[in-house]
């Protein structure tokens, strides 16, 4: 009975890291017949978990979604792998995955092997997260965009702008991006007929999945890079140019990717940022220490001519009276 019962965790292993298997395949990995795969394959089924089999020479085996999840059979690396993982989520802007994370990581330290506890426990106490504003995120939202993406479906849903006003949308999605603090969804709008990115957190409700679309070229080869820029500068009133006399190493240290767009030339740094007012991006760079040059616009050069002069005004030490 040992033995069985160590063959049908085997089995069900085997199945877990791969797609698909072919009875001579399993056979040869366990070191049984095909014809006790099969047998062990009939007690699997016969415990709720559901194995499609796929007749003839190119058919196999495959583990396939259940009523309820089957253990997770993991090795030492793959366990500790997945307990950071837990304790990372905890900081997730989805919100209740925190908790959850805390449940399963609850319940996954109760069974940890003694001889991981230590490798697990350095690491975790090794590696701190810094708090930073996340907006939280319904996670249904997460998911019926997630399936919409993959059904190639057309998604219905109320939307907030930055200045609160919400309207109907209908959008073919294409691709989540996670920036860290924000979720994005990658669109093709098509009230407006352009793309478009939705910050998931501004949904006013679930998205409603409607009629398949047939996919559209790309707005560019990498989603995520297609989102940075959008998130940087498309949506701001102006764009701005800067050349820092910094490498772009020291400049992104203190520059997150999330605002700004750096580039290195030759040993400088020229930044590119979107922004809705101009006195606060001359205020952020005048604070990096670094001596710079404004490139573009025209506008933002006055600005700081203008904002320089009240400085200077403001750190006289004497004052004329006045009359």
């Amino acid at each position: 009975m040992l033995e069985t019962s160590a063959r049908l965790l085997q089995l069900l292993s085997l199945l877990q890291v791969r797609r698909e298997w072919t009875g001579p395949a399993l056979a040869e990995r366990m070191g049984v017949t095909e014809r006790t795969v099969r047998r062990d394959v009939g007690k699997l089924r016969t415990l709720g978990y559901p194995i499609n089999a796929s007749p003839g020479v190119a058919g196999g085996y495959q583990l396939g979604a259940g009523a309820q999840l089957p253990p997770l059979l993991l090795d030492d690396d793959e366990a500790v792998a997945v307990a950071l993982g837990l304790s990372a989520v905890a900081a997730s802007p989805v919100a209740g995955v925190a908790e959850a994370s805390v449940r399963a990581l609850t319940k996954l330290e109760q069974v940890l092997p003694g001889r991981l506890r230590p490798k697990f426990g350095m690491l975790r106490n090794a590696v701190t997260t810094l708090p930073g504003p996340r907006a939280a995120v319904d996670p249904e939202i997460l998911t019926s965009l997630s399936a919409a993406i993959t059904d190639r479906r057309v998604v219905g849903f109320r939307y907030a702008k930055a200045d609160g006003e919400s309207s109907r949308r209908l959008a073919e999605p294409y691709g989540l991006v996670d920036a860290g603090h924000r979720w994005y969804l990658v669109a093709w709008d098509l009230g407006r007929e352009d793309w478009r990115t939705f910050r998931a957190d501004r949904f006013g409700s679930v998205p409603v999945p409607r009629g398949r679309f047939t996919p559209r070229p790309l707005p560019g080869p990498d989603l995520a890079g297609y989102v940075h820029e959008s998130i940087v500068r498309s949506p701001y009133r102006y764009d701005v140019v800067v050349r820092i006399d910094a490498p772009v190493q020291q400049v992104a240290e203190k520059v997150p990717p999330q605002v700004a767009e750096l580039e290195d030339d030759g040993g400088r740094t020229v930044l590119r940022a979107g922004f809705d007012s101009l006195e606060y991006p001359l205020i952020q760079l005048a604070g990096l220490g670094f001596a710079f040059e404004i490139i573009e616009p025209a506008e933002f050069r006055d600005r700081a001519r203008e904002l320089g002069s009240r400085l200077r005004e403001a750190g006289r030490t004497e004052r004329p009276a006045s009359p």
